[in-house]
């Protein structure tokens, strides 16, 4: 990531049901080392229920920052905690995925990390070692698990695999 080596693994249904790019889909990236850069977990089942609150989201992110990314803990600094949107196919058309996003930075090397809450109060969503590129409003690090990026990029091979 950010110009080095990374692994994509998807898994898709197993009934082929919103299968491909755009569909449900649970990725994981990860770097030479095996560390957990992030996955994500593009479920049906999370476009509806209750979102938690501000306090339950960050309980569940700090639980599983404990358990998959301790390094992390130290010198983190939450900047938000706010509802967020992922979009997915279904039958050819979007359907939104919302979860409760908990965005923080690493003091320690001024990189950003979230982790998405869902609506069953579990991790919808992990990214870490993001850089930002502020002069393009953007992100600067590669997008392994957004599908419109894969697509952008000539990733079609992930359709047949």
């Amino acid at each position: 990531m950010d110009g080095g080596k990374a692994r994509l693994v998807r898994y898709e249904r197993a009934d082929g049901r919103n299968s491909g790019l755009g569909g449900e889909h649970f990725s994981t990236v990860t770097d030479p080392s095996g560390k957990l850069k992030g996955f994500t977990r593009m479920d049906l089942s999370l476009r509806e229920g209750e979102l938690p609150g501000e306090e339950e989201a960050r309980s569940i992110a700090m639980r599983f920052l404990g358990t998959h990314a301790p390094d992390l803990l130290p010198g983190l600094r939450i900047s938000f905690i706010a509802p967020h949107e992922e979009t997915v196919e279904s039958g050819g058309r979007p359907v939104t995925l919302t979860g409760m996003k908990v965005k923080m930075r690493n003091t320690a090397d001024g990189r950003w990390f979230w982790v998405i809450v869902g609506s069953d109060r579990e991790v919808m969503v992990f990214e870490r070692d993001i850089v930002w590129a502020n002069l393009q409003g953007r992100r600067q690090t590669e997008m392994w698990l957004h599908d419109r990026w894969l697509e952008e990029r000539g990733a079609d091979f992930l359709r047949d695999a």
